[in-house]
């Protein structure tokens, strides 16, 4: 065998190591709750290291949305999984539509969602998503709101909403013309 083939059957390795970590800790995860819920038919996420080697942040990958699926769907797929990892630390959780980071979450409230999703108030949980979305600058990119709870609900739901356009939706209109 050359040193060459030897070099290629190496790196060979390597690179199927790194895939077989990746769905081993994460993507077998994503497989099963996407699996285990007719809602789910349609959707497609992809979840791994970033850049498949970097332990610290999880690249969470929105691939494909059928018609058939709601923002909801979207949303809960990834509570479920933030609690089917729970016990994993990152220092960010990227948020992607086909590959293409969008914003972030810090990895320790993706941690806390995954902690709180059996007994939090889902729509506690909801309305708060959106002030612990960061830019990929880092900036927060909505508002954390204070005053009347009315008013402040009204806020957070109109942040959710942009939060999800702002994530896929103004893309899959795009695709769809």
């Amino acid at each position: 065998m050359t040193k060459i083939s030897k070099t290629i059957i190496g790196l060979l390795i390597i690179v199927l190591s790194i895939l077989a970590i990746n769905y081993i800790s994460l993507q077998r995860h994503m497989g099963s709750i996407l699996a285990a819920d007719s809602r789910n038919k349609g959707l497609k996420v992809w979840v791994h290291y970033k850049w498949f080697i970097n332990p610290t942040q999880l690249e969470y990958d929105l691939r494909s949305i059928s018609g058939e699926n709601s923002t909801a769907d979207v949303t809960r797929i990834m509570l479920q999984f933030s609690e089917k990892i729970k016990n994993k630390n990152f220092d960010k959780v990227v948020l992607a539509y086909k590959g293409s980071d969008k914003f972030y979450f810090k990895g320790d409230y993706f941690q806390k969602l995954g902690n709180e999703y059996e007994f939090q108030n889902p729509i506690y949980t909801l309305r708060t998503i959106p002030e612990n979305v960061y830019s990929l600058g880092g900036g927060r990119m909505y508002g954390a709101w204070t005053g009347g709870w009315l008013g402040v609900m009204g806020k957070q739901m109109e942040d959710l909403n942009n939060f999800a356009k702002d994530w896929y939706l103004d893309d899959v209109i795009k695709e769809l013309n």
